[in-house]
């Protein structure tokens, strides 16, 4: 009987639940980990229908009678897929930052010119920065992220948010992902500053002992050390750079927390449809 109700309900109110999927199909289609090619359209467009279903009773961000004819129902199915789509670009500039943190020190580790290919980004990527994302893929399923994700990143939204207050509150996204960027290097360089340190120091080592022994190869002898000594730090600081992990990652959440209390004053202020 519930599920006939939600359904009648659905039927009903047509027009906002095809809201609602377009924003959950465009959050699927940015976000980390969903947006890889390896997930079919198909299995994306279900689950955005299913997110829509169970999300569709506590969305109230919009009125439930909207006419679906018109000019004004095609702006808001575009402001619904662009809020979709900055919920999943702020989200990735989070895993964008252990990518940068492997770049900056795999030059150092004599990695530099080894790429791989990211199946998610379609990309490629060094070979360091490759293997601390997919560390944070895991540490980020670990802490239950795809339960943040939909409930504190997509399920807040819908009560926050809506093309109105999306676009009165534009000046405070964008602050938002300029403040985003900016964090991802400061992480990025958190992170990678005990290795590239390290490496530094190896580096001015081994020069240091090329000039007192000139009779030495210390440049064949250089990038072994490089490399095992990069090694040996990411095994003994792999626990503390899954703790950095977990805080990046709940810093990210935290901020799109703060965006919606922000701009879910403008709803409550009477801007919401």
């Amino acid at each position: 009987m519930i599920e006939e109700r939600f359904i009648n309900e659905i039927l009903t109110a047509g027009p906002v639940f095809l809201l609602i999927a377009v924003r959950a199909f465009a959050m699927i289609q940015t976000a980390p980990l969903l947006s890889s090619d390896s997930i079919p359209q198909v299995v994306r467009l279900s689950l955005s229908g299913f997110i829509a279903f169970t999300a569709f009773p506590s969305a109230y961000v919009y009125d439930s009678v909207l006419s679906p004819f018109g000019l004004s129902f095609i702006f808001l199915i575009i402001g619904e897929a662009l809020i979709g789509i900055i919920i999943g670009f702020y989200l990735s500039l989070i895993f964008a930052a252990f990518v940068t943190a492997g770049q900056f020190f795999s030059l150092q580790m004599g990695f530099g010119a080894s790429e791989t290919f990211d199946p998610l980004s379609q990309i490629e990527n060094p070979l360091m920065g490759q293997f601390l994302n997919l560390v944070a893929m895991i540490v980020f399923i670990t802490i239950d992220g795809f339960r943040e994700l939909f409930l504190g990143g997509f399920w807040r939204s819908l009560q926050s948010i809506n093309v109105m207050s999306l676009i009165s509150g534009r000046d405070t996204i964008v602050t938002m992902l300029l403040s985003g960027l900016s964090r991802l290097f400061l992480d990025a360089m958190i992170i990678s500053l005990p290795i590239l340190g390290t490496l530094f120091l190896t580096s001015l080592a081994t020069g240091l002992i090329s000039k007192a022994s000139p009779q030495i190869n210390i440049l064949s002898e250089g990038f072994p050390i490089s490399i095992m000594t990069a090694f040996i730090l990411i095994f003994a600081t792999m626990p503390f750079l899954t703790e950095a992990f977990s805080r990046v990652i709940g810093s990210g959440f935290a901020g799109l927390q703060t965006l919606y209390m922000e701009i879910g004053q403008r709803i409550i202020g009477g801007d919401g449809l």
